[in-house]
């Protein structure tokens, strides 16, 4: 079904409460390298080609409630009880995922975040805990996970079938994993969305650029054949339409689309700096002329662009 646009476009307003603060870890990890006026992280450089400091932070709590609202107010989609389960959140960036399953599900034995840069705070739920480490590095476990959840790492792994094998090889039979993930590439239903847009160029450059270090900037349209590869025998896929701006009629989709369209504002230099920069061979004052028809292109109404957010929840055979 077609998202249905608001042609009586009214101001929203969003509030998101959001927690930053640091972790008590070893010195190396906290020896940041600092460029284009943004802080990135210190642990394996070179792995992760966006900031890490406190408005990347706040982004990353945006957009976690964007997904949120996505899936009208859930944190998962999986047929999963949490109840006396361990849960395993890949790439947890500031750790809102798992405190807030923490505080949802108190009765879950332990959730555990993995990140590259030990962003997330100190005070958590009690069944809660984070650690700065590469998951795609092998995976030195205890025992078997009851749930696995990876999300928004486009343009973050280089292996993704072997990530999703570890997953797979990580799981207590009946397990599952879900994975979530946006479709990198933005279209417009009535065609208000043009090939020569600011925004489709930015998305195909980081999609180049991603290409080009080999860590995929659109994993989500593969990610359903992976998850048969590696062995799984439940899969269940869902599409839902993201859109950016407050152009939908839909409560609950102009709120999404206000806060995407304020990710694009205040996150199109952290997209575009290092990898337009580094990667592809931009000049400075080309990456800024970009920007800048990013921020301006994202605040018009009559341009109606969409993501297609893949969830797909797989489980392991019994």
């Amino acid at each position: 079904m077609d998202i249905e646009v608001d042609e009586d476009i009214a101001s929203l307003a969003a509030s998101i409460a959001t927690t930053s603060s640091g972790t008590s870890l070893a010195s190396s990890v906290l020896q940041y390298e600092f460029k284009y006026g943004r802080r990135y992280h210190a642990y394996q450089a070179g792995s992760y080609a966006f900031p890490n400091d406190e408005p990347e932070q706040d982004r990353l709590d945006m957009v976690h409630h964007v997904y949120y609202r996505a899936l009208h107010d859930k944190l998962f989609l999986a047929p999963f009880d949490p109840d006396g389960k361990r849960v395993f959140d890949i790439g947890t960036g500031t750790g809102l995922w798992a405190i807030q399953f923490g505080d949802q599900y108190p009765q879950t034995t332990e959730i555990l975040g993995a990140d590259l840069s030990p962003i997330q705070p100190s005070w958590v739920p009690p069944n809660v805990r984070f650690v700065v480490d590469d998951v795609e590095k092998p995976w030195v476990v205890s025992e078997p996970y009851d749930f696995i959840h990876c999300r928004y790492m486009a343009g973050s792994i280089k292996d993704w079938p072997r990530l999703i094998k570890q997953c797979f090889d990580n799981l207590k039979p009946g397990g599952w994993l879900e994975l979530q993930e946006t479709a990198n590439r933005l279209y417009s239903e009535d065609g208000s969305l043009k090939g020569d847009s600011y925004m489709v160029k930015m998305i195909d450059g980081l999609i180049e650029a991603c290409d080009r270090i080999g860590r995929t900037m659109d994993p989500a349209p593969s990610m359903e054949g992976w998850v048969r590869e590696a062995g799984f025998d439940k899969v269940l896929v869902q599409k839902i339409k993201l859109p950016v701006g407050v152009w939908p009629k839909d409560a609950r989709l102009k709120e999404c689309g206000a806060l995407l369209r304020l990710n694009f504002i205040e996150g199109v230099e952290g997209f575009t700096a290092a990898l337009f920069g580094e990667v592809l061979g931009w000049e400075r004052e080309e990456i800024k002329a970009l920007n800048a028809g990013v921020r301006a292109e994202s605040l018009r109404n009559d341009i109606h662009p969409i993501f297609d957010f893949h969830v797909i929840s797989a489980q392991k055979p019994l």
